[in-house]
């Protein structure tokens, strides 16, 4: 990183905390993910310099799969019974909403046939971004609708859970934290494990090494308890920062259409969701509270993150999000195959 890159990173930060601040006096829920995230958006668009690094996103990456891991215990392991029914539901409201989204982007929006396909996908921002460079796409444009669901979701989903059902995050993690030696330790095999997932192309490789790594020392009392409140707290500040530097060098006045075109995407998969969410209330009977934020069309590190601080099951949550991942994996070169003008 150039010495403007750390002043700009070290901007971002410092903004990141003040909004943090302004979000938990007012009461918001989350403020370190949903202040920072968009203390950070604003700061982007009118003209911080944000880049950060691979280190600080990594270790941002695996303190919350920690945090995550630490909360799951085999009760919520023995509810995995229940999933599959869910996770067939979440697969056809993936390709429902998919195209959906993608027919109003290519027909009111002026997206082309394979970019409305890329800026519709709920979700797998880095590979559907992947797939576009690949492609010569329009990256930018398909940049800016992806981040305006992440970020929507990011500041509503915490709002709508916490106070139409009352969720909290104080039942799931435990009482005592970590021991500094037994946190290192865990970062340490995280990491390495982190490692092996990237190259075997998993999908938030570090996350989901936190996620196992942790979840395992816990059922079996090899790291019981949780990690400090300060290691939470910058995995979340980061990651808000991550969100709101997906804006860096966009103007308000190129945003319009895509500024619309990303509502109208988070729209219709808020839509096709809550229908999803209600078919599944029915048939398995579960909270919608839990429903809402593992349906959720936003990052897997966003809602996963929001799970745990507003005391919902985590390992649910995380498993919907990342088999979500899983099927666009799948979907979105299928899709791209079959991409026509409309």
């Amino acid at each position: 990183m150039t010495l403007r890159d750390t002043f700009g990173l070290i901007g971002a930060l410092v903004v990141a905390v003040l909004g943090t601040l302004i979000f938990e006096a007012i009461g918001f829920p989350s403020a370190p993910l949903t202040g920072s995230a968009a203390a950070v958006s604003l700061a982007a668009l009118f003209g911080l310099p944000i880049k950060m690094p691979v280190w600080l996103r990594t270790t941002a990456f695996v303190l919350l799969g920690i945090n995550i891991g630490s909360s799951v215990t085999r009760d919520m392991l023995a509810s995995a019974l229940a999933w599959p029914v869910t996770i067939a539901i979440l697969a056809v409201s993936l390709c429902v909403s998919l195209q959906i989204c993608r027919i109003g982007l290519q027909r009111w929006m002026r997206f082309s046939a394979r970019d409305s396909v890329l800026a519709a996908a709920p979700g797998h921002l880095s590979y559907v971004l992947a797939l576009s460079l690949s492609g010569n796409g329009q990256t930018s444009r398909i940049a800016i609708v992806q981040s305006i669901r992440v970020l929507f979701l990011t500041l509503c989903v915490p709002v709508l859970v916490s106070t139409v059902f009352g969720a909290t995050g104080v039942e799931l993690m435990p009482e005592h934290p970590l021991a500094l030696w037994q946190l290192a330790l865990l970062v340490g095999v995280t990491l390495a494990v982190g490692v092996v997932f990237d190259r075997l192309n998993v999908p938030a490789a570090y996350l989901l090494a936190g996620i196992f790594c942790s979840a395992a020392g816990h059922i079996f009392a090899l790291t019981p308890g949780r990690p400090p409140e300060e290691a939470t707290f910058v995995a979340f500040l980061v990651m808000g920062t991550l969100i709101g530097s997906r804006f860096v060098g966009q103007k308000l006045a190129d945003l319009k259409l895509d500024f619309l075109a990303g509502l109208w995407v988070t729209g219709v998969n808020v839509v096709i969701t809550l229908i999803a969410i209600g078919i599944s209330m029915q048939i398995m009977g579960l909270s919608p509270a839990l429903l809402i934020v593992a349906f959720a069309p936003g990052g897997v590190e966003a809602m996963a993150a929001i799970a745990v601080t507003l005391g919902l099951d985590p390992a649910f949550v995380a498993a919907h999000h990342v088999m979500r991942l899983m099927i666009l994996t799948v979907l979105m070169p299928l899709a791209l195959s079959r991409a026509r003008p409309t």
